[in-house]
């Protein structure tokens, strides 16, 4: 029994270090919170594999799994890029910044929603949110929080929302 239920507890680990890197967000820690998005991204990576190995694929371990994905992916990256490139310093484009931060959320929502009802077929259609919450938290990482990059960021989550919805084809890896 317990065997059949460790892909879905690493995926509630998952879940559990997207909570805490929205945690280190309120906190102003935005290098906890990018390294706890990262670490999520490390352990999303072989939840599927150990269910499809163990022979114990359901659908609710998928669903489970894109739950998780949209706090740790979607919406925690999101909020650490909001805040730690302070979206607040646009002024009267503030509103910008919000857009772009709803509509990395919704895109990212409405991506796993796709995936979920699809047939996979060895191929992406568009960035799977792992992969674009776990690049914006190694940018947060990389780049300081200055406010020369806040438009850059802006622009960054616009532009992973467009790649997560399009019909630009990846690859797994």
């Amino acid at each position: 029994m317990f065997i059949k239920n460790i892909p879905n507890l690493l995926t509630f680990v998952n879940l559990s270090f997207g909570v805490l890197s929205i945690v280190e967000v309120i906190n102003q820690n935005y290098f906890a919170s990018a390294i706890y998005i990262i670490i999520a991204a490390f352990i999303d990576r072989y939840d599927g594999r150990i269910a499809r190995r163990l022979d114990v694929c359901s659908e609710f371990g998928k669903e489970l799994d894109s739950l998780s994905d949209l706090v740790s992916f979607g919406i925690a990256p999101a909020l650490l890029v909001y805040f730690k490139f302070n979206f607040d310093d646009l002024g009267k484009l503030r509103l910008v910044g919000i857009v772009a931060l709803l509509l990395y959320v919704v895109s990212g929502s409405y991506r796993l929603a796709q995936f979920n009802i699809k047939e996979f077929e060895g191929i992406f259609r568009g960035i799977p949110i792992t992969v674009a919450g776990f690049i914006l938290s190694i940018y947060s990482v990389i780049a300081p929080s200055t406010n020369n990059l806040t438009l850059i960021s802006v622009i960054s989550l616009f532009a992973f929302s467009y790649l997560m919805v399009s019909s630009i084809k990846f690859k797994k890896i």
